[in-house]
């Protein structure tokens, strides 16, 4: 019986840490600082730093106190700095390279030759910052969070409060009402960076039009981790 007992507590345990991860995985949502990070360092072909980048962010109103705590709020807001940093690497590659050092942020148009090296090594740290249960907050304070910087960026670039239509949505998006919520995700990210108005090609207007049809979608597309108003 003893037995039976701990194969069950063992059980119900990884259950649990399973369905913790599942949720964290919702929460996180689409880090809305990897956008204005973009026009940022396209603004300048030197370098940042990335306590630059924060006050640059901050003086913006796209960074907010993210603990009352000072030393938390220090750490809390690197780590949304360096998480959105790393998701942004990834989405440019393998066209563009984004060197993430601490203080030494830069985009090359022209890949460096050590960038797959580069990007191996700095591996570890890269996956530490891309897991959300590392932030040291609970699912909703992540949720919250993220909802808070969201708002702030549809704010600086004026993406109109009122909810597009759903059909009208996925049609911007180039999607059907067969579309998985991965395919609802990974679509947003792809046309986000096609016309940011930072890119080459980019355009202001339809970038904007993205974000309002993922405001109308992301719902969906993250599981229900957020509660959108109409």
């Amino acid at each position: 019986m003893l037995l039976d007992k701990n194969t069950q507590n063992n059980s119900a345990n990884a259950l649990s840490h399973s369905t913790d991860a599942r949720v964290m995985e919702g929460a996180k949502g689409d880090n809305p600082l990897i956008w204005p990070l973009l026009t940022l360092l396209k603004s300048s072909r030197q370098s940042w730093k990335v306590h630059h980048l924060a006050s640059e962010l901050q003086t913006k109103g796209l960074m907010h106190n993210l603990d009352p705590m000072p030393e938390k709020d220090l750490f809390k807001r690197n780590f949304l700095l360096m998480n959105a940093l790393y998701e942004l690497q990834d989405m440019l590659m393998p066209r563009q390279w984004l060197q993430v050092k601490a203080m030494e942020i830069q985009i090359f148009r022209v890949i460096p030759a050590n960038a797959d090296i580069a990007h191996i090594r700095d591996g570890a740290l890269r996956e530490y910052y891309l897991d959300w249960s590392n932030y040291d907050a609970s699912v909703n304070v992540v949720r919250e969070m993220l909802e808070s910087f969201w708002s702030s960026y549809q704010q600086f670039i004026g993406v109109n409060a009122q909810l597009m239509h759903k059909g009208h949505a996925l049609k911007v998006f180039e999607l059907d009402e067969t579309a998985t919520d991965k395919e609802i995700r990974k679509q947003w990210r792809k046309l986000a960076l096609k016309w940011h108005p930072d890119r080459d090609d980019g355009d202001a207007e339809r970038f904007r039009e993205v974000c309002e049809a993922w405001q109308t979608l992301r719902d969906r597309a993250l599981g229900g981790a957020y509660q959108t108003n109409a």
